[in-house]
């Protein structure tokens, strides 16, 4: 029986309905699906590599999502199908599975973490790994199409698969290069206190098994429990609430600063010991200083919503390049490397959003590796009396921002989209006071004369028009809405009531 797994694709992920419970999102991704997904992954991982089956070595890890042990039962089967030897690490991060294809102890031909990152409970996915990195668009596609078609054998009972600790060896990791980058001994981070918001996802264990062990004061950390109906906050670094509680948090305990993860912990951001928010342009700053000391002149990629400010301070203070590119980790990241095979000097790839990969570290969107170079750099300043805040001292925002997601309505939003684009396009040509920012690789980049610009884009998987909106004078963001709304109000797919 052929299925249609094909609406599971997420870009380079796969995402669906895992539980029921929300009204109008019947479960499209049950244990049933996730055996398939995992037979076809290991028919794919076979021809890539050009080993057989039985011979393959993979792994498994899971968010703290309420349907995340049923998918790993799936995926488990789906794996002991072939005969391949096969562990179950249980509550990971999506970063520690891929370097379970790295660890020698585990040495995996490729990994899979259950996660839907910040999305509801009732959601949940995959991600997937080989020892190259994150599979790509067409990976999945291939993979999807396999587990629609394939015919798979019954599990055999002489593969079960091996439980194992995946975060201690990862914890192990972070915590020697520490160690290392400190230069301060074993308990580089004495004095310190450092509250981590895990928002009760996979995150908790940065607290408890890196830094605490180091000498830091975590006792102020929030929500670090595993909890897979998130009841506190969204955990999220682009959460406005989320943010807003490690802000009191660091402040009510008189932290030196705080960082803060999403549910599978390949994104951060972190708060100064002020309470002010280093997130967005701020993550994206603090990530490139790091950079700039080891990377002179190289080259920082970026999604497509970073402000003038954050490129006159990556190119004027740091001295770094900035190219502006596409919203999407992989995009991001597949561009730095492309810059470097070109012979382009890149080491940083990062969304606004706190997907943040280094070259030094496999160019793996990892936000506890981009927290573990913050504390670093924290436990260096702290010997000298300096924050780390004093790494972007010079960082200007604009005064105002907003984000403007319009709906578009039929089935064909992809193509009415794009003809939206075309025609703004040509009226930012043609109006007085506008000009078009070039060069753009996303969507139509506008400048208003020189207090303030918008984008407008086309998100990557839904029938949505992100407008984001930045000024630089107080009521700026109006000016710009107004002229934008009326002309994309002449478009009746558009719900520009929102």
């Amino acid at each position: 029986m052929i299925k249609d797994y094909s609406r599971l694709q997420n870009g380079s992920d796969i995402r669906g309905v895992a539980i029921e419970g929300v009204a109008g999102e019947p479960v499209n991704l049950d244990k049933e699906a996730a055996s398939r997904i995992g037979g076809a992954f290991i028919r794919w991982l076979a021809a890539k590599t050009g080993k057989a089956p039985e011979t393959l070595v993979v792994g498994a890890g899971r968010d703290p999502r309420l349907s995340g042990p049923e998918l790993m039962e799936g995926l488990m089967a789906g794996f002991s199908a072939f005969g391949c030897r096969s562990y179950d690490f249980g509550l990971a991060s999506t970063p520690a599975m891929f370097m379970a294809t790295i660890f020698p102890e585990f040495a995996c031909d490729g990994s899979i973490m259950i996660t839907a990152s910040h999305l509801p409970y009732n959601r949940n996915g995959f991600k997937f790994f080989t020892r190259e990195g994150g599979l790509e668009k067409a990976d999945i596609k291939e993979i999807l199409r396999m587990a629609g078609e394939g015919d798979f054998p019954r599990p055999a009972e002489q593969a079960a698969p091996v439980s194992a600790d995946i975060i201690e060896p990862y914890a192990a990791h972070l915590r020697k290069l520490i160690i290392d980058g400190a230069d301060l001994g074993d308990r580089p981070l004495e004095g310190l206190k450092i509250t981590v918001d895990a928002g009760n996802g996979s995150g908790g264990f940065y607290a408890g098994r890196v830094l605490e062990p180091l000498g830091a004061d975590v006792s102020s950390s929030l929500y670090l429990e595993p909890d897979g109906t998130f009841p506190n906050h969204q955990p999220n670094p682009e959460n406005k609430e989320a943010m807003a509680a490690l802000s009191r948090g660091v402040l009510e305990s008189g932290a030196d600063f705080g960082l803060i993860f999403d549910t599978d912990v390949d994104r951060s951001a972190a708060v100064d010991g002020k309470g002010r928010e280093i997130a967005r342009d701020g993550i994206v700053a603090m990530a490139s200083a790091l950079v700039a000391e080891d990377y002179p002149g190289s080259t920082v990629v970026t999604d497509s919503i970073t402000g003038r400010q954050l490129t006159d301070f990556l190119e004027n203070t740091l001295g770094l390049r900035h190219l502006r590119f596409r919203r999407g980790y992989r995009n991001v990241i597949n561009k730095a490397i492309e810059l470097n095979e070109e012979g382009v000097d890149s080491h940083l790839a990062i969304e606004t959003s706190g997907h943040g990969a280094f070259k030094e570290n496999y160019f793996l969107d990892d936000g506890a590796y981009l927290a573990t170079r913050i504390t670093v750099k924290a436990a260096r300043l702290h010997r000298e009396g300096k924050t780390i805040d004093s790494l972007i001292e010079k960082l200007e925002y604009p005064a105002e921002e907003e984000e403007i997601r319009i709906p578009i309505s039929g089935e064909d939003f992809g193509a009415y989209g794009d003809k939206v684009l075309e025609d703004l396009e040509a009226f930012a040509r043609e109006k007085e006071g506008l000009s078009l920012e070039e060069p753009n690789y996303e969507g139509v980049r506008i400048n208003f004369g020189d207090f303030g610009w918008c984008l407008l884009r086309k998100s990557l998987h839904d029938p949505i028009m992100p407008l984001n909106i930045a000024s630089d004078k107080v009521g700026g963001c109006s000016e710009i809405r107004e002229i934008m709304i009326e002309f994309l109000s002449g478009y009746e797919k558009l719900d520009t009531e929102v």
